[in-house]
């Protein structure tokens, strides 16, 4: 009797100790097979401007046939996107404004961009975050600590200026134990200006590319002829610097904060 009971104790611990592994690793173990799975088949292909260029009558057709239906796939399609981490935001946000105008566009990328960052966040901080709280010691220690006590500003800077993939920003503050109101929060208003920047590019892509259409004399005889568009060449130095000063802004509470705490400890000393 006692060893059945030893027996049944150890298969119980097995099965929790499996089960633990796999509520901790197991969304990002999905998420890694289905990005792997994606790229093996060549899905980040289709986020290009070229392959917009291409369809945009079709897309346009099935907006106006089915567009619920099209806001709710282009929302999921985003979603996917930034959960996997495929590159191409920009060219999808660009597509929203083409397709569905700035403010619905615009919109729906926000709220989409937004919960496909959090699925990331929640599978990575799952999967890292206890661990690396756990070994973390010294300058790392309190980096975390300071991050976490001004985590809204930080993130909304982070999100704001484009200076690191929107990827690795999604990632970081799962390891410093981020709380998900204050990670979705600083997501949500961090991107809007950037957002609905690239939307109202896109509600404007159609004159673009009929300027370019116009300055190709192949275009006159060939409806079709192709039209090649670069991103980086829609994104101005004023609005990058505007974004610069957007999140510099972002920064000044935590920098008000540190003096207010630093004069404080003059005084008592």
């Amino acid at each position: 009797m006692a060893e059945q009971m030893t027996h049944s104790a150890q298969n119980n611990s097995s099965g929790s100790g499996l089960a633990g592994k796999l509520k901790k690793w197991g969304p990002l173990i999905a998420i890694g097979g289905l990005m792997a799975f994606g790229f093996s088949q060549g899905w980040h292909h289709y986020l290009s401007l070229d392959s917009l260029v291409r369809h945009r009558e079709w897309l346009a057709s099935q907006v106006s046939a089915h567009y619920g239906l099209m806001l709710g796939g282009y929302m999921l399609a985003y979603i996917l996107a930034v959960a996997l981490s495929f590159p191409g935001a920009s060219f999808l946000t660009i597509a929203g404004g083409l397709l569905f105008g700035w403010a619905v566009g615009g919109a729906a990328t926000v709220l989409a961009a937004t919960l496909g960052a959090s699925v990331i966040f929640l599978a990575t901080r799952s999967a890292f975050g206890a661990s690396l709280r756990a070994r973390a010691g010294g300058f790392v220690d309190r980096f975390s600590e300071g991050f976490r006590d001004n985590a809204f500003s930080y993130l909304l800077f982070l999100r704001l200026v484009p200076v690191f993939p929107f990827w690795l920003i999604n990632v970081v503050p799962a390891l410093f134990n981020v709380r998900l109101g204050v990670y979705f929060l600083a997501t949500l208003v961090g991107i809007l200006p950037g957002t609905f920047a690239y939307a109202f590019i896109g509600a404007g892509l159609d004159s673009i590319i009929a300027a370019q259409k116009a300055a190709n004399p192949a275009c006159a005889t060939d409806p079709n002829c192709s039209v090649t568009l670069d991103t980086s060449a829609l994104i101005t130095p004023e609005l990058i610097a505007a974004f610069v000063a957007l999140g510099v802004v972002s920064l000044i509470p935590p920098a008000l904060k540190a003096v207010k705490k630093w004069r404080g400890s003059k005084e008592s000393s």
